[in-house]
C-alpha cells in the first residue's frame, strides 16, 4: 500500500478511495483508519445521538446554517441570535462605548460636523476616533493612516514637527538664525 496510485476501500461507505482520504492510525498494520475521515465523522455523530436518545436526553438534530448566521452550542437551535453584519454593528458600537466612551451617533455627528474630519489628509475617508492617549479625551476622527501615524509618533507635537521638517527637506539643510549666522542641523 505504498504506491499512492493504490486505493483503499472504506468500511463505512464501502467505495475505494485515495489513501489521502484516511486519517493515519499507528495501531494497523497500513498506518490508516479503516473509515475515511467524512464517514468517522457522520459514524460518529451518529452514534453519539442514538446514545443520547438511549439515555433518554434530548437529541438536537443537525440543521444547515445559513452562512450570515454564526452558530451558538448553548443555544437551543444551535444558532446565534444575531446574523453577522448585526454583530459587527454591535461589536463597533461596544468597542466605541468601551475605549472612547461615545456612541456611534456621536461619531456619525462628528464627521458630518468635520470635527477634526480629513485635517490631515483630505482624500482619504474618515472613520477611526482620534483621542489623546494621556487624558483619554476624543480629538476628532480621521482616516486610519493619519490616526496611527500620530499614535506611533506618541502624540508629541515636537515628534511631528522633526517629521515634517525631515520630509520637506530641511532636516539636512542649514538654518539662517541672522544674517551670515547658520545653524547646522542637529
Amino acid at each position: 500500500m505504498d504506491d499512492p496510485s493504490e486505493g483503499k476501500q472504506c468500511a463505512g461507505c464501502r467505495r475505494t478511495l485515495q489513501l489521502s482520504s484516511f486519517a493515519a492510525d499507528s495501531d494497523r498494520r497500513d498506518g490508516l483508519r479503516t473509515r475515511r475521515r467524512r464517514c468517522v465523522a457522520r459514524y460518529g455523530a451518529t452514534r453519539h445521538r442514538r446514545r443520547r436518545r438511549a439515555e433518554g436526553r434530548a437529541v438536537r438534530e443537525k440543521v444547515d446554517v445559513p452562512t450570515e448566521w454564526h452558530r451558538n452550542s448553548s443555544a437551543s437551535d444551535g444558532l446565534s441570535t444575531r446574523c453577522g453584519s448585526c454583530r459587527a454593528a454591535r461589536g463597533r458600537a461596544g468597542h466605541l462605548k468601551r475605549k472612547h466612551g461615545i456612541t456611534t451617533a456621536r461619531r456619525d455627528e462628528m464627521i458630518s460636523s468635520r470635527t477634526g474630519v480629513r485635517v490631515i489628509s483630505p482624500s482619504a475617508p474618515a472613520a477611526h476616533v482620534d483621542h489623546c492617549h494621556e487624558t483619554g479625551r476624543v480629538r476628532g476622527v480621521l482616516c486610519f493612516n493619519c490616526n496611527s501615524a500620530i499614535g506611533k509618533l506618541g502624540d508629541d507635537p515636537d515628534t511631528l514637527r522633526r517629521a515634517t521638517a525631515y520630509l520637506e527637506g530641511n532636516a539636512w539643510k542649514p538654518t539662517l538664525v541672522a544674517p551670515g549666522v547658520c545653524r547646522l542641523p542637529s
